[in-house]
């Protein structure tokens, strides 16, 4: 079993440092994307904190395929884990739902319902008169934290079923009517995730 460790043997060379390889690009780059992610929206102070420890991993990394040139493998797990830590930053992303959005609404019958419940779930509503193709429609404008956004859909989905909606990523806001937030919700989210929008 110890041999098996020992720098000169093939477990070592050809297994143990590729998935270390593996592991570290997935690690630092998951790291790296949700840093990308976090700057986009405006967490400037929790940015350069991970990304300290997101080089730190790198240069861990890139130190073992500047000691293994001649070793393919660690070029495949290299590049694997490389791609597997985008997809994995992604995930967590998704998982934290951090940041507002903008859902636009237009719906197609009356929205009496609709803006009560929304209101009554705390979101605040702008509501505009516009013309569309086929006359005169309402316009719905509301800014939520994005792990609000399945139920907003949902209660979209409830009131007006075949209502147009866009969501836009907003950067920061300021002022306005929001609804008020429990503190544990981002780590019940970090665990158990967003609901699925329907």
């Amino acid at each position: 079993m110890e041999a098996w460790f020992h720098p000169e043997s093939w477990v070592y060379t050809y297994i143990l440092i590729p998935l270390l390889i593996f592991l570290a690009r997935i690690t630092d780059q998951s790291i790296g994307t949700l840093r990308l992610i976090f700057i986009s929206k405006g967490y400037k102070n929790l940015a350069p904190l991970i990304g300290f420890f997101e080089v730190i991993i790198w240069i861990l990394a890139i130190r073992q395929i500047f000691q293994h040139l001649d070793n393919w493998v660690c070029y495949i797990a290299y590049g694997a884990g490389f791609a597997t830590g985008n997809y994995i930053g992604i995930l967590l992303d998704e998982k934290l739902s951090l940041g507002n959005v903008l859902v636009r609404v237009i719906p197609r019958y009356d929205t009496t319902n609709l803006m009560n419940e929304l209101s009554t779930q705390g979101y605040g509503l702008t509501v505009m008169d516009a013309m569309g193709k086929n006359g005169p429609v309402k316009i719905i404008l509301t800014i939520i934290q994005r792990k609000d956004l399945p139920l907003v859909v949902e209660i979209i989905n409830k009131h007006n079923p075949n209502a147009f909606y866009t969501i836009e990523e907003v950067k920061a806001v300021s002022h306005g009517v929001f609804k008020k937030q429990n503190s544990e919700g981002i780590f019940k989210t970090l665990i158990w995730g967003p609901k699925k929008l329907k």
